[in-house]
């Protein structure tokens, strides 16, 4: 069963495609950066997650905050492992997933001038969780202990029960997800000779706290999946599933890294009609990534969730999420399954009987 989630899990693409750009999400410089560039009114400062530039400033709030440190080795900030998040926010808000869903054209192209993240859309819901969620655990983790006012979120026009709009009411609604990214900004301040070096401590703590959120997102953020054709329902359902699979590995989320892989999702929405591996505009990676997760979720699924719990007990090992990381890796440098990585992989599933 393990061989077969690392023959899924190996995106062995055979395209050579290269991160557009300079790499940093869509309007990087023109987002807020501090908690000054939000508006601040009764001794709150009131940050609007429906606006693109707003939740993608948030992001760079953290980056920023979290520097000193995530990134200990180069002075560009690029290593921090926070990077993941708002790579992902801006490559849902580039392929439209975080626009109006009525307003899309049939193409799944949007208006790239568009910055208001409609509360109708799925990845905008779940990504709330991975956005306002970490922003106030940080808050709360005292980050920002020195600011003299509180944090407030702006409301959306619908579903206004599925959201938490400050601290309070975060650890009220999703108290699970809130503990947990405040205990990942608690452990990174921890004074440096008690961590030396804990980078993966640090990647443990990280995605653990993205699983959560993403677990507690899934039902309320549910019923906006109506409003999806039902292969980008599918595909979102799919991604949901292999994150879980990508986190036991504790992959890096830096720049680089996340870049490097982020090019092979898909580039639009989905479509009715679209069928992966057979989507005749998307890359070769592109539809092996879609075909890929869908195999993934379906085996997990069919076997009621045990492919995941032997993938993670075959990660709970250093050595273990090493072999899991090369074989995602392998993909950007072979064509051929690496049956190496493979036999690690299994060799790990076997000696990690405690898990």
């Amino acid at each position: 069963m393990l061989l077969a989630v690392c023959y899924v899990l190996c995106l062995n693409y055979a395209d050579s495609k290269e991160v557009v750009g300079d790499g940093f999400p869509p309007m990087w410089n023109s987002v807020p950066e501090n908690l000054q560039h939000f508006k601040i009114q009764n001794s709150k400062v009131i940050i609007n997650p429906w606006n693109y530039r707003e939740r993608m400033g948030m992001y760079k709030i953290l980056l920023n905050i979290t520097a000193q440190y995530l990134d200990m080795k180069q002075p560009d900030n690029k290593q921090n492992m926070l990077w993941g998040l708002p790579l992902q926010l801006g490559w849902q808000f580039s392929t439209g997933r975080l626009a109006e869903p009525l307003a899309l054209s049939t193409s799944g192209h949007r208006n790239e001038n568009q910055t208001r993240i409609s509360d109708r859309s799925w990845w905008a819901c779940v990504n709330y969780y991975l956005s306002v969620i970490p922003f106030l655990g940080a808050f709360d983790a005292g980050f920002f202990s020195e600011y003299p006012y509180k944090i407030e979120i702006s409301k959306p026009n619908e579903f206004i029960s599925d959201f938490c709009f400050n601290v309070t009411d975060c650890h009220l609604l999703s108290p699970e997800a809130m503990e947990e990214w405040k205990a990942f900004f608690e452990f990174i301040k921890l004074p440096r000779h008690e961590l030396e070096d804990k980078t993966g401590d640090f990647l443990f703590r990280m995605w653990k706290a993205h699983v959560v959120s993403i677990s507690k997102s899934l039902p309320l953020c549910a019923k906006r999946l109506n409003y999806a054709s039902k292969p980008e329902r599918n595909f979102g359902i799919d991604w949901a599933s292999g994150v879980e699979f990508i986190a036991a590995t504790h992959f890096l989320t830096d720049f680089k890294n996340t870049n490097t892989y982020q090019i092979y999702l898909p580039h639009r929405m989905l479509i009715q009609g679209d069928n992966a591996p057979y989507i005749d505009d998307f890359s070769e990676g592109e539809n092996r990534v879609l075909s890929s997760l869908q195999r993934i979720h379906k085996l997990n699924r069919f076997t009621g969730g045990s492919l995941l719990r032997l993938w993670k007990k075959a990660m709970c090992s250093e050595k273990g999420r090493i072999e899991g990381r090369q074989l995602l890796q392998s993909i950007s440098t072979s064509v051929n399954l690496p049956l190496i990585n493979i036999f690690g992989v299994l060799k790990e599933l076997i000696r990690n009987t405690s898990c």
